[in-house]
């Protein structure tokens, strides 16, 4: 596979490009003294990169997305001065000087004769066999190198500067939310619904519970100018190893948490299937730097850097001219790193969530929504129940209220199974939902002690709805395990008990009569925090 280091060519036809850039792809335009017999063209969503034998020169495209703003000369020109001071701080034979490119009677030319309409970036060409990323894909990456790139990295976090005003967690806020804000055109094409309503409620959830966390790292010195950018596509091993592509065009990408800079290599090397590897390079940092907290927050700020990389690839993809394998090659790269964050919104350990309710509230609805969209085990009382019995969970038993499958001692039973097979789950690590009415204190109780006993954060959801949705749901349902009954609904609401011997921190009530996006979405929100909350820091 083609790295984004190696010159493939432009993905346009020759007359499709910008005067300028045709030009450039002519050896003319270059100093007689370097003049090459060949240049190569590559284009990101933000630069030209001409590979002009043994140096390269990165021209910056007048683009703005918002968070980037290219779109005049003397920005281009000043971001180009920036490229080349932060990153010579890694790699300072790599970034040699920033030259102007002169146009004179439509010709134009580096260093060349005429007015200066354009800048580059002028680079020394590194070899396209020993990317970081190739490594990883040839299976070429070791366990030494980790410990190598660790080390490089933690000397830089070491000696660069403390930051006084930005990069903390209103920082990381604002970038995260203008990260979903970006990229809800991409839903349904790069990343699914409940894989960004996922990363989204887990984003959120975690930057308010874990708040003075970010604070207390913030005051300890660990927010500092940071590369920014530090995917397996920057990172060259060959005679040392170089660190390109700093972030130079906004200072909230660059100004962060080391913590959130050391995360974005570990993720690239966990999105080309070595965790072991990407374990390695955190570890020696931590020993090189000492800041054993930053396991507390790495899967966070990894989930922050795997979903900002999928965007960036949807980015490519929304810009014309690809054809359509490359087109499929990208969407395919950018669903990976946003099925990836996904991966990484999780919480740390087991946890028990109880969803509870009257006949015709939701519960069952609400259980498959947070399944699908927190990865976790759902358990439902009408399946097994019948499961018990030996009959398909389909089947229908209309049995009166306290009767048949509905007497005392099934419902006992029903209830006994469900907590000791949540109790299993809970102890393989899950996160498991319990799909039940739990109209009695004492199978509640039963549920938070099974919780307990496994180490496991609790939480009872009670699905709540207004009687008239509950008619037309019960009116309506033809199927399912569910022998639900409008008729029953009232015998029902006598015998529910009240959830009060739950402690307020551990229950919520959950309107599900709004679109199941919006009920999933919030509900999910209520699970992270609450689980956040009880969960000790690792």
């Amino acid at each position: 596979m083609t790295t984004e280091r190696d010159p493939q060519g432009s993905t346009h036809a020759l007359q499709e490009l910008p005067p300028l850039v045709r030009s450039l792809l002519a050896p003319a335009a270059y100093p007689a003294e370097e003049r090459p017999i060949r240049v190569e063209l590559l284009e990101t969503h933000v630069s030209w990169l001409f590979f002009a034998e043994s140096l390269v020169y990165k021209v910056k495209k007048p683009v703005d997305f918002g968070f980037l703003d290219f779109t005049t000369l003397e920005r281009r020109h000043l971001f180009c001065e920036e490229e080349l001071r932060l990153n010579r701080r890694l790699s300072p034979d790599v970034y040699l000087a920033v030259v102007p490119i002169a146009e004179r009677e439509g010709r134009y030319a580096v260093q060349g004769p005429g007015s200066v309409v354009e800048y580059a970036v002028k680079m020394r060409r590194l070899p396209g066999d020993r990317w970081l990323s190739g490594l990883l894909e040839r299976g070429d990456a070791s366990l030494p190198l980790m410990r190598r790139l660790a080390r490089r990295l933690a000397a830089f976090h070491a000696d660069a500067r403390v930051s006084g005003d930005v990069g903390g967690a209103a920082t990381v806020r604002f970038n995260t939310t203008e990260n979903f804000t970006q990229v809800r055109d991409q839903i349904g094409l790069t990343v699914s619904r409940p894989a960004f309503d996922r990363v989204r409620a887990y984003t959120e959830a975690f930057l308010d519970v874990r708040a003075s966390h970010f604070a207390q790292r913030e005051r300890d010195g660990r927010i500092r100018e940071c590369h920014g950018d530090l995917h397996a596509d920057q990172i060259c091993v060959a005679n040392g190893i170089a660190f390109i592509d700093c972030i130079e065009f906004n200072e909230r990408f660059r100004w962060s948490d080391v913590a959130a800079d050391i995360a974005f290599p570990a993720m690239d090397v966990d999105y080309h299937g070595r965790p072991d590897l990407a374990t390695e390079l955190v570890r020696e940092w931590v020993t090189a730097t000492g800041d054993r907290d930053v396991w507390t927050v790495l899967d966070f700020y990894k989930c922050y850097r795997a979903f900002t990389r999928g965007k960036v690839r949807g980015f490519r993809l929304l810009q014309p001219g690809h054809p359509a394998p490359q087109r499929e090659a990208i969407r395919e790269q950018a669903a990976r790193y946003f099925d990836l964050a996904a991966g990484y919104a999780r919480l740390r350990g087991p946890m028990l969530v109880v969803i509870g309710g009257l006949m015709g509230a939701g519960k069952s609805t609400l259980a498959a929504s947070l399944g699908s969209r927190l990865g976790a085990v759902v358990l439902a009382s009408d399946v097994l129940r019948k499961e018990l019995a030996g009959i398909s969970p389909d089947e229908r038993r209309p049995d009166p209220w306290g009767e048949g499958l509905y007497r005392d001692e099934v419902s006992a039973r029903t209830y006994d199974e469900l907590h000791r097979r949540a109790t299993e789950r809970l102890r393989a690590g899950d996160l498991v939902i319990l799909d039940a009415s739990y109209r009695r204190a004492t199978w509640r109780t039963d549920a938070r002690e099974a919780a307990r006993g496994a180490g496991a954060p609790f939480l009872f959801l009670e699905a709540t709805c207004p009687d008239d949705i509950v008619r037309h749901r019960l009116t309506g349902r033809r199927s399912g395990p569910s022998d639900g009954r409008l008729e029953l609904v009232s015998r029902q609401r006598q015998e529910f008990e009240p959830p009060f011997e739950i402690p307020a921190g551990e229950r919520v009530r959950i309107d599900t009569s709004r679109a199941v996006d919006d009920v999933g979405m919030d509900a999910s929100a209520v699970v992270y925090r609450s689980g956040l909350a009880q969960a000790t820091p690792a």
